[in-house]
Parts: structure tokens; sequence; C-alpha cells
């Protein structure tokens, strides 16, 4: 079927320059971390021995499932045929090629040896979930640019149904891959498991129609573009059902590991020690980025206006941040089981607990992933009618 939405190219405006001027700030911090990085080496970030996938790893894993599940607009609409979403759907095409594309650079330039990424994209193992990873971010950068040429062309918008599928499908794989990393870890007590696939999926849903909303409030606010209240309601059902998987997906991870007794000690490290992960799970996880949302989304007064829905939006990607941090991070920091049933101790730390804090250039090199997506999302509208004119209800009834 034919889209009869009508589009526009965003024009320079005051808005687009602070929102401009804010990526190039973002991504000049992000440039600077690196080049200081890679001149006097990784000893200035709080990575070691242990923790060798540190904070730009968890901005890089969470651009990377928020492109996936930002993508989830386009497919309800073109997958599901549900109508109400069909003029956010290039919208949701174009972020989650700006979001794949920053988180891929932040993971690059945190190789620490990035000039050799030629290897790892002309020598393969295919036993590696990278080596399959490879594939999956280039294929879906690849399919989401072939549905944005199917939804633009009007003479292909009868295929875009078909491609949206297989996008569909193509980033349900992907997810799946990125949560299989740290699920077929079998020497991390923390990881090996085959829940934190499905946990990553439901979280990429959840960070992706977040982040949607945010850039739908910033066009309500910056750029004009009318918000109707019929899909603030579709936004926030979004976001209570996601919500609510998560968390559901989580209680079944930590009971999952409780029921098996050589989970035992990580799940007390991470569940009653009382430390930092200890603290960003409860707090920062549960609290902030569950409870408060929810209460927020079924409170009578903020659930159904823009600045209520954009509160628990803000409140879900930082929430999510702390969940990647908590799953990314403890999981390096507890020790490894090396020889279960003794307790063991060398120089290099062996069976101890090792400490992790992040410097200052792991966050300004996250930070500069984040502002390469905002500046492509900045340009594209700006070149190409990615835009709806209106989003009111009476546009998308048509």
């Amino acid at each position: 079927m034919q889209d009869i939405t009508e589009y526009k190219i965003i024009e320079f405006s005051k808005a687009i320059l602070i929102y401009g001027i804010i990526s190039a700030i973002l991504i000049g911090l992000g440039v600077y971390s690196f080049f200081t990085l890679e001149h006097e080496g990784h000893w200035l970030t709080g990575m070691n021995n242990q923790v060798v996938w540190g904070v730009p790893h968890m901005f890089a894993i969470f651009l990377i499932i928020a492109a996936s599940g930002v993508l989830n607009i386009a497919s309800i609409s073109s997958v599901f045929n549900i109508k109400i979403y069909k003029p956010l759907a290039r919208l949701s095409a174009l972020l989650a090629i700006a979001l794949l594309t920053g988180g891929l650079i932040v993971l690059v330039l945190d190789l620490g040896r990035p000039e050799r990424l030629i290897v790892a994209m002309t020598t393969f193992n295919f036993k590696s979930i990278f080596a399959w990873n490879i594939f999956l971010y280039s294929g879906f950068v690849v399919i989401a640019a072939l549905y944005l040429w199917m939804m633009f062309e009007a003479r292909y918008n009868k295929f875009s149904q078909k491609v949206g599928t297989f996008a569909f499908i193509w980033r349900v794989i992907l997810t799946t891959g990125t949560g299989s990393i740290f699920g077929f870890l079998v020497a991390k007590e923390a990881y090996n498991g085959a829940i934190l696939a499905p946990l990553f999926i439901a979280l990429s849903l959840l960070l992706g129609t977040a982040i949607f909303y945010k850039v739908l409030f910033w066009m309500n606010k910056g750029l004009n573009i009318p918000l109707g209240s019929e899909i603030i309601l579709r936004f926030r059902k979004l976001l209570i059902y996601f919500t609510f998987a998560v968390f559901y997906l989580t209680i079944l991870s930590h009971l999952t590991n409780l029921y098996a007794t050589k989970h035992h000690e990580y799940e007390f490290f991470l569940l009653f020690s009382g430390n930092i992960y200890t603290i960003l799970f409860w707090i920062g996880q549960i609290l902030i980025g569950t409870f408060i949302p929810l209460l927020i989304l079924y409170s009578k007064n903020f659930s159904t206006t823009k600045m209520g829905l954009l509160i628990s939006s803000a409140l879900i990607i930082l929430g999510g941040f702390f969940q990647l941090y908590v799953i990314i991070i403890s999981g390096q920091a507890f020790p490894l089981d090396l020889f279960p049933g003794y307790t063991e101790s060398s120089s290099f730390q062996d069976g101890i607990i090792s400490p992790y804090t992040p410097s200052m250039y792991e966050f300004m090199l996250g930070l500069g992933g984040i502002g390469i997506s905002a500046l492509i999302y900045i340009f594209a509208i700006m070149i190409l009618d990615f835009t709806p004119k209106s989003l009111d209800n009476d546009a998308l009834k048509n």
C-alpha cells in the first residue's frame, strides 16, 4: 500500500543549531578521548586485566540494542499493518542506522588497535559469536537502507511490507547475537545463560521506544511538528508493556541463577553485598528505571501528558544504562571460578573481586558515539524528507 503521509525536509533553525552544537561537542569529547588513549594507552582508563569491557562497551552495546529496538516502530507499521505508526516508519529506520553507526564506532575506537579491525573482517572463526556479529551488524545497515528505499520510492511501496518483515527477523537475530555474546561465556558465572538473549531483545524494545519518544518530543517542541494525544497513548502502552517484559525477564534470570548452587555466590555478591553493583541494581535499575516510570505511566495526572511520557522515557533510558553496567561490569569484576570447590589466589588477583572505577575518558568516548548518532539524524532530516508534517490525531487517521 502506498504511503500517503505528507513529509517535509527540515530547514535550518535555532533548534537545529543548538542540537547540532551539542552533538558536535559530544563528538569533540569522543575524538579527544580516542587520541589521548591512542597516544597514552589504556592505562588512563579504569579497565584492567579482569575488567576488559568497560564503560565504552556499555555505551556501544546500549546504542546497538537501541538501534534494533527503535526499528520496532517501523516493524509495527509494515509487518503488523498498524497504520497509525506508518508516518513514523522512515524516522524509525533512519534512527536505527544512526544509533547502530554510533555504537559500532565506539566499539571500534575502544579496541586499542582499531586499525586491526581489518583482521577481524577478513579472518573469521565461526565458532565465535563476535564473527557472526560482524555479519549481523553490517547486514542490519544494508537491510535498513533497503527498507528506506522501499518507503521513499512510491513505485516500491508495495514491497515495504516484505522488506520490513525481513528487517524484523534480522533485528531479532541481531539482538539475540548481542545477548549471546554474554550468554555463551561459560567461564563467567554472571553470564552463561540462554535467558540473556530474550532479556536483551526486551531491553532493546524498551530502550528503542523510549529514545523514539524523546525524538518525537524534540520534534514537537523544536521543529513545531504537531503531536496528537493518540500517538502519546500508543507510546505509553508500548513503554508499559516493554517495561514489564524487561522486569519479568530480569526476575526470571536471577531466580534461575539462585536455583543453581554454583551461581549463589555471584547472586549474593550482586543483590545483597552492598557494593556499587548492588546499589545500581536496586536503586538505579529497579527503582529509577522500572518502578518510578511505571508509577508515572499509571498516574492519572501525568500518564497522558507529553512531559509525563518524556520523564518516564528519560528514567527508562537511565535505568537501561544502569542495567547494562550491572550486567557487563559486575560479571567481569566477580572472580572466575578456575577450580570449582577450591580457593585460589595469585599475583594476578585470582579469586579476588576486581575493583573498577571508570575514568572520564571512557565516558567521553561513549558520549562521542551518541553525538555521532545525533549528527547523522540531523543531517539526514535536513537533506531528505524523513519528517512527517503533522502527527496530530487527524493526520494519523489518513
